[in-house]
């Protein structure tokens, strides 16, 4: 199964003589990384007639550096793009990074700081270059992190959303949708970073429990006056009209009235709306249009004026004494002077609440009402909401569907501008008269007097959200975007499935005549630590994926992150299950240099079924059942499985059981020993290619040590192993086989046990009698001695115990291999404590007064305690029985 098309590998490691004792990474991932990206290997050629296989890297942030969750998602898709190249596919992984518009103006700008300096002094073109400077110094070390981590990308065709080619296409899809009435400008209320200086979307908004206050004010007097509660008393100073349900008896007489507003002078409306709870508070709500979505939605029904009382900085503009504040000094002082005019009806405090916080700056979000650019993302939400309910787009796990429907079905209208110099700016001019002229990428911008570009820039989003085809070079129809549009699968977290997963499905069928950017959409989980935790800076819990491979190898990481992928499902991690996974790798490492110094080979067929020893068929018939395990764990992205199945396929049954069941054979030489070690070759050659897109480093060294071959970064993906002389099309398989190494492995496991029962040491030799008389293990009697360290029976040989186990029988002589007295006092001293334990337990289950109070897991947790100590007693018992007389 070698892929003998291959040229012979050349530098490096060429012989497992030279193969080192003790594999070290550090020593060999470098120099293979930059070997493999030299030769080519991850370039994909747009004019080959393979089946295309393509996957885009979610852009990190160009202030990025590599994290556990980007080591994660990279690890994943590595993995399928490694297993299709072998396959044979024309395999894309699309590289590339995100200008990150509001996170990289910050940087800069902390830098300008530093010199005493800000944005306005530069000025906006000044600026732009500064930022493009930082760019080309300090931007994107991630990439030089994602070779070490041994991500497969086509760096030939390394992206950047603020590219030339990118930035045409933003142009290109903007008039677009301006064109078709998408795009449009509106006042509404949006979210805005008071730090930031910007409008952010609803799903750049996090939220948290903060500890505020609720006061209830009473606005009016006497019979007219109404009690309305809030936690930012600041924006009453902006409110229009109170409102009531209209159904609300209490309040009925005043709907029409207008009541005096407090510390302002003004009277305002009381209106009667549907939105408004009777159940909740007191029933009466204060309406601030220009500072809350809901009370603007209220406003527009009623026809309230939007009275804005607070500038971008959020700084009270009002008129009067509050002028000047900050919204939380305003907050403060508002509330002192209602208190000294006797309008606090009650205060709550502290009060925890619910609070929206910039996901960039984590400073509080103040709804505000703005100009601003909007998508009108009706009909592109239905049609990515369409496209998953035909077929046309599988969501993967399928439970994951609702939570897409349910943000599709409704998307609010998407806020697209930022006020921000850096990215892409709108392409929008206004003339002197009021013109409105929206340019294209090929056309020449209006000139002459009064004409000006719209400052804002668009969200970091809507340039990445065409991502999946401008990276291809559209809007021109270039042979890349013929080859790979749509991406095969779409690997990414659930986390953001609402930020960019949601705007690549509605642009992508919106630009790309109705064909979605991706066939499957494959959903993973957020890194946790060991605990289950988020992973944070502020937790201390946070990672430097660096730090590990540094320390325990790239391929230790990355095969710890596979083993704990379930679709869907967070992934936990700990330090010590990286070094658990770096023992792996030291096994794969050490069990095949033994191999291959024992003369495994790959040349040549295997031999004909009938010259196949017991153990030969039954490891070629296990290998061949991992083969199909592991393709169909890839294709339903069951990376935790896939990786399970290898890791104990090559641990226990190829290096625990098979290594060793061979060292006989191989010590008796002869055809046998040839045919074991060709086997064993054979099962190398496949399981090396098998843990290949998972853990890339050790299994080249390897591979290509073993094989002689160039790389099994283009080896063939391995597939049905057949056998000379065994009628098997789909691959050799021989039950008999496993069969009766299953019986050798029970009788060897079961002696063990006993052996360790006794207190012997592994290493410890003891003479034995085997009765094999009739069973197939007669065959393996030499294995089986060597395995448990059973000496022949000799003269004196006097058997202490028998087991018989599997139709064969053990008897073993321990007299002056233990202590039998000491012994014999140890198990006597547990079988008191097991015996005593059940009494304890069974007098608790026989009390009546017990059963009727205790609760249902305390009576359980008895129970458990029963049956562990019966089985305790049944055990000792055992071994009691089993040692030597006196």
């Amino acid at each position: 199964m070698t892929d003998n098309t291959q040229r012979p590998a050349t530098g490096g490691i060429s012989a497992p003589e030279n193969l080192p004792t003790q594999y070290a990474p550090a020593e060999v991932e470098g120099q293979l990384y930059e070997r493999w990206v030299e030769r080519g290997y991850f370039a994909a050629d747009a004019k080959s007639d393979k089946e295309p296989y393509t996957i885009v890297i979610p852009p990190p942030n160009v202030t990025g550096s590599l994290h556990l969750g980007h080591a994660f998602e990279h690890t994943l898709i590595d993995a399928l793009t490694r297993r299709k190249r072998m396959q044979g596919h024309e395999t894309l992984w699309q590289p590339g990074m995100d200008h990150a518009g509001i996170a990289t103006q910050n940087v800069v700008e902390r830098e300008l700081a530093k010199e005493g300096k800000s944005r306005h002094d530069l000025g906006r073109e000044a600026f732009t270059e500064r930022v493009w400077q930082w760019k080309a110094e300090s931007g994107g070390q991630i990439s030089g992190q994602m070779r070490r981590l041994g991500d497969g990308v086509d760096w030939s065709r390394e992206r950047f959303t603020m590219d030339e080619g990118l930035s045409r296409a933003v142009q290109t899809i903007f008039k677009k949708l301006y064109e078709d009435e998408l795009i449009y400008r509106a006042e509404r209320i949006i979210n805005w970073c008071p730090r930031c200086l910007t409008a952010i979307s609803d799903i750049e908004v996090e939220y948290q429990d903060d500890d505020g206050e609720l006061v209830s004010i009473r606005y009016g007097e006497g019979d007219s006056s109404i009690v309305v509660a809030t936690t930012r008393a600041e924006t009453m100073l902006g409110d229009t009209a109170v409102a009531v349900h209209p159904d609300d008896d209490r309040y009925r007489h005043l709907v029409g009235t207008e009541i005096e507003l407090p510390l302002t002078g003004r009277r305002i409306p009381v209106v009667a709306d549907e939105h408004v709870d009777p159940e909740f508070g007191t029933g009466a709500v204060k309406v601030t249009p220009a500072h809350d979505p809901n009370d603007f939605e209220i406003g527009r029904r009623h026809g309230l004026p939007n009275l804005a009382v607070m500038d971008e900085h959020a700084v009270i503009t009002a008129h009067g004494p509050f002028q000047g504040l900050d919204r939380l000094e305003a907050r403060s002082a508002i509330v002192g002077a209602l208190r000294a005019e006797g309008r606090i009806v009650a205060e709550k405090r502290p009060y925890s609440h619910s609070v929206g916080h910039c996901s960039r700056c984590k400073t509080t979000i103040e709804p505000r009402l703005s100009m601003q650019w909007w998508v009108k993302v009706g009909p592109l939400a239905k049609a990515a909401g369409d496209a998953v309910r035909d077929g046309s787009v599988t969501i993967h796990p399928k439970e994951m569907e609702s939570r897409y429907f349910g943000w599709m079905d409704n998307m609010h209208d998407w806020c697209i501008s930022r006020q921000l110099w850096w990215g892409h700016r709108i392409p929008i001019w206004y003339g002197p008269d009021g013109e409105v002229v929206c340019v294209g990428p090929d056309e020449e911008p209006p000139s002459g007097e009064g004409w000006h570009q719209d400052g804002d820039v668009l969200d970091t989003w809507f340039s990445s959200g065409l991502w999946p085809f401008s990276t291809l070079g559209w809007p021109e129809r270039t042979e890349s975007l013929e080859k790979f549009y749509p991406n095969s699968v779409l690997v990414t977290g659930y986390d953001i499935l609402f930020f960019w997963v949601a705007r690549m499905m509605m642009f992508g069928l919106y630009a790309m005549d109705g064909t979605p950017p991706f066939r499957t959409i494959a959903l993973h989980g957020m890194v946790r630590d060991q605990f289950g935790k988020k992973m944070s800076k502020s937790f201390g819990n946070a990672v430097n994926p660096l730090d590990w491979m540094d320390t325990y190898g790239s391929d230790a990481v990355r095969f710890t992150l596979t083993r704990g992928a379930n679709p869907g499902v967070d992934v936990p991690i700990g330090e010590d299950w990286v070094q658990a996974s770096r023992n792996f790798a030291n096994k794969i490492w050490n069990a095949t240099r033994f191999a291959m110094m024992n003369g495994a080979t790959v040349e040549g067929e295997l031999p004909p079924a009938a010259e196949l020893s017991a153990a030969d068929r039954w490891i070629l018939s296990r290998l061949n059942s991992v083969v199909a395990e592991v393709d169909a764990y890839y294709e339903d992205y069951q990376f935790s499985k896939l990786s399970e199945t290898l890791f104990h396929f090559a641990w226990d049954e190829i290096f625990d059981w098979y290594v060793e069941l061979s060292k006989t054979t191989f010590a008796k030489g002869g055809p046998a020993a040839d045919a074991s070690r060709r086997v064993l070759g054979e099962v190398l050659d496949v399981t090396l290619r098998l843990l290949h897109p998972v853990v890339p480093f050790v299994t080249e060294t390897l591979w290509t040590t073993l094989t002689g071959r160039e790389s099994v970064v283009i080896a063939d993906w391995p597939a049905a192993v057949l056998v000379p002389g065994a009628d098997a099309p789909n691959g050799f398989s021989d039950r008999a086989a496993e069969q009766e190494i299953g019986t050798v492995q029970q009788v060897v496991t079961e002696v063990r046990r006993f052996r360790a029962d006794q207190g012997l040491q592994p290493g410890q030799k003891v003479p034995a009698r085997l009765d094999l008389t009739d069973t197939p293990l007669a065959a393996h009697e030499d294995a089986i001695r060597q395995l448990l360290r059973l000496q022949p029976e000799g003269d004196r040989f006097a058997a202490t115990a028998t087991l018989p186990i599997a139709g064969a029988t053990v008897a073993l002589d321990l007299s002056g291999v233990i202590d039998v007295e000491a012994e014999r006092k140890r198990l006597a001293k547990d079988l008191a404590a097991a015996e005593k334990e059940k009494a304890q337990t069974t007098a608790k289950l026989g009390n009546e007064a017990f059963l009727a109070k205790a609760p249902e897991p305390v009576k359980e947790k008895i129970r458990t305690r029963q049956a562990t100590a019966e089985a305790d007693i049944e055990r000792i018992t055992a071994q009691l029985a089993a040692l030597p007389q006196r």
